[in-house]
């Protein structure tokens, strides 16, 4: 494709990037903020779910936050004997609500990654987190124009990035988990090495 600009591409890619960063609700990342902090208090434990990229960031924000914040934190995604048995043994949009009916405790947060906002296991992971009286927060996008998907409009916190592009929010939901880290350790004084 000797026509293709891939200078104007990239420069395209970023102008997105910087636009649904620039328009993150910053009320919403304050409450992610608080509920985070809530849990360090009480001695919960944050869980996340997600699909595909949406569950990279997870996994990635697991380590992160367990070792930099010292917080119980599971990414249900790496588990992969545990997945795999909750899909086989029953159906893949239950692999989550499978998990979390051994590790949920009340007082708990459950953050689910869905660009769409419409993968089925998130969805009913976060209505069973709800079920059980903990917090739930909704960390997605506005693909193909539909606004965050059902998961938008069922969670306590939810953030959607404002861009249709599964790639931007993808990256935006990475940068999301790590301003909540960096918020809570410059809040808290927590030094940590890298």
């Amino acid at each position: 494709m000797p026509d293709f600009n891939a200078r104007g591409f990239a420069n395209a890619y970023v102008a997105d990037l910087q636009s649904a960063l620039t328009n993150l609700d910053m009320d919403a990342i304050d409450d992610f903020v608080a509920a985070v902090e809530g849990v360090m208090d009480n001695g919960g434990t944050v869980h996340f779910i997600g699909n595909g990229g949406s569950a990279g960031t997870p996994s990635h924000s697991a380590g992160d936050w367990s070792k930099e914040l010292a917080l119980p934190t599971l990414c249900h995604m790496d588990n992969i004997s545990g997945l795999t048995a909750w899909a086989n043994d029953t159906d893949y949009e239950n692999v989550f609500v499978g998990a979390l009916q051994t590790f949920l405790r009340p007082g708990d947060i459950v953050v689910g990654y869905s660009g769409s906002g419409n993968s089925a296991n998130v969805i009913n992971g976060l209505s069973f987190a709800k079920q059980q009286g903990c917090i739930t927060v909704g960390v997605g996008g506005n693909y193909h124009a539909q606004g965050g998907g059902k998961m938008a409009t069922m969670v306590d916190i939810s953030i959607v990035a404002d861009t249709q592009s599964m790639e931007r929010i993808e990256d935006v939901q990475l940068v999301v988990n790590h301003i909540v880290k960096e918020t809570i350790k410059a809040k808290r004084g927590i030094n940590s090495s890298c």
